[in-house]
């Protein structure tokens, strides 16, 4: 994997889809962990409360867009470009580095169906001073993420030959073509089926 980014203090910032400074990021990350948690205990409840209890809109047919962070808490709702900003965000909070990356999936099961860009996270893991990459899209039949310290298990496999990517930066913020698609949409469900990019 590689760094966008050559500072580690971007990777902790707030900004305006990240915006961990937002009061109830704040809560929700102190609501989360408890005083005594470590950083491995700290980034698995994290994970599992975004890939669990903010639903993926697709899965659950729901219009409401999101994209920024304190928005997909209060909505808890949102795609993966939304849930990933969510998922950095929480952990910035707890000063816990983590960044953005991407896959190019096939929409369904062949390339005639088209592409789209998936969005998951990169979080450091300082007690093991390395990367991982942890995606909390949310799991349903077909899918199951889950965070391991030694392996990746992400939501997706890439299939080369049907020329998926595994890109293999890591972003200190989401690409500006995705949070522009946010904006513009008003229907999670249109824009999932007709304004998606196919590659980076």
């Amino acid at each position: 994997m590689k760094l966008v980014s050559n500072s580690l203090a971007d990777y902790l910032k707030s900004s305006k889809y990240i915006d961990w400074i937002n009061p109830n990021i704040l809560s929700m990350a102190n609501y989360l962990i408890k005083e005594n948690n470590n950083e491995i205990e700290t980034v698995k409840t994290m994970y599992h409360y975004v890939r669990d209890e903010i639903k993926h809109s697709w899965d659950i047919q729901d219009k409401r867009v999101t994209a920024k962070a304190s928005d997909v808490l209060c909505e808890k709702v949102g795609i993966c470009w939304a849930k990933s900003n969510l998922l950095a965000s929480l952990l910035r909070a707890k000063g816990i580095p983590a960044g953005i990356c991407y896959q190019r999936l096939t929409l369904g099961n062949t390339p005639d169906t088209g592409y789209c860009i998936h969005a998951l996270n990169a979080v450091y893991m300082q007690t093991l001073d390395k990367w991982i990459r942890i995606d909390a899209r949310g799991n349903k039949e077909g899918i199951n993420a889950e965070m391991f310290l030694d392996k990746e298990q992400l939501a997706f496999i890439i299939r080369p030959e049907y020329d998926e990517i595994d890109y293999q930066e890591i972003y200190a913020e989401p690409i500006p073509a995705t949070m522009e698609i946010l904006e513009k949409s008003t229907d999670a469900l249109y824009m999932y089926l007709h304004s998606l990019p196919e590659s980076l």
